[in-house]
């Protein structure tokens, strides 16, 4: 017959060898990060799987999303967390035209989506902003140095064939915009949207004059490409940032330090140069992002 010490003894060792034999560690988290169409946001979002796969997550990734339907899904639950950029949530989600500083953007939009419960996350040094890009020895465009320069161009009856992305045209913080502040119309047969790399190779190829591209994308440097400058500074600071269901970053608040860890890692510079790598260098989404978390301790 058992005493009360040996019923203890037999009870741990019991208990020791279920959980030997059926696991000691909680069933993982299943978590869905989102992403948009585009190579950052693809990388972005491979790198947060990877990141959280390596704590122990267990991660559904849908990238490949419009950013109307990926917002969507995060305000639905569809999805827990993806990585937007603050002046998207500003102009685009909450329909604010105030010219603000990148803090105040910042601020403003944490504020606001906090109120829809989600929570932005401390922000990357790497801004996304759009920037009207030319390419060098087009007599149409070598005179050009502003945006100014490229209205005045289509005021004067210049037809200069702009390539876009599909959301570009409709978008306040797009084209819509940027024909009110500079006071021009491109016209309908002049913009043809279409995906990003099509119109960087359309560019070079000299099928284009202008293209709307993204700051940080490597093709701008790879392709000798020239941006026109923003001289009245229409396009707001695009910072790129974690944003996280309120719920689920209750549920998991370690979700906060792993992913901030991986936003101070990013900047302009290394956006270009992560997305040259995929764009120019032709090396796969999953081992630039594979790379980069080694390189940089987060894996």
């Amino acid at each position: 017959m058992l005493t009360k010490l040996g019923k203890c003894v037999f009870s741990g060792v019991f208990s020791a060898i279920v959980l030997a034999t059926t696991g000691s560690a909680a069933p993982a988290a299943n978590l869905t990060v989102g992403g948009k169409d585009f190579t950052e946001q693809q990388i972005i979002a491979e790198m947060t799987t990877q990141l959280l796969t390596s704590r122990g997550y267990s991660i559904d990734k849908k990238n490949g999303m419009g950013t109307k339907i990926v917002r969507a899904a995060l305000e639905n639950g569809e999805v827990d967390l993806y990585w937007e950029y603050t002046g998207t949530s500003l102009v685009t989600f909450n329909k604010v035209t105030d010219k603000l500083t990148p803090q105040a953007t910042y601020d403003r939009v944490k504020q606001l989506d906090g109120e829809k419960g989600l929570v932005w996350l401390a922000p990357s040094k790497a801004n996304n902003t759009y920037a009207m890009v030319v390419r060098k020895d087009n007599p149409k465009t070598d005179g050009l140095k502003t945006v100014s320069d490229m209205a005045a161009a289509y005021k004067a009856g210049t037809a200069l064939m702009m390539g876009t992305t599909a959301e570009f045209p409709k978008r306040q913080d797009g084209l819509l915009g940027l024909q009110k502040t500079y006071d021009f119309e491109a016209g309908r047969a002049n913009v043809k949207p279409m995906d990003l790399g099509l119109a960087y190779r359309a560019l070079a190829n000299k099928d284009l004059d202008v293209i709307s591209a993204q700051a940080t994308d490597g093709q701008i440097a790879a392709l000798g490409l020239r941006v026109l400058a923003d001289d009245k500074g229409f396009f707001p600071n695009y910072a790129l940032t974690p944003v996280v269901r309120k719920t689920v970053l209750d549920a998991h608040p370690d979700l906060k330090p792993t992913l901030e860890a991986l936003s101070a890692k990013l900047d302009d510079a290394t956006m270009q140069k992560l997305n040259g790598e995929v764009d120019v260098d032709k090396k796969t989404v999953e081992v630039v992002a594979a790379d980069f978390l080694k390189q940089n301790g987060l894996k």
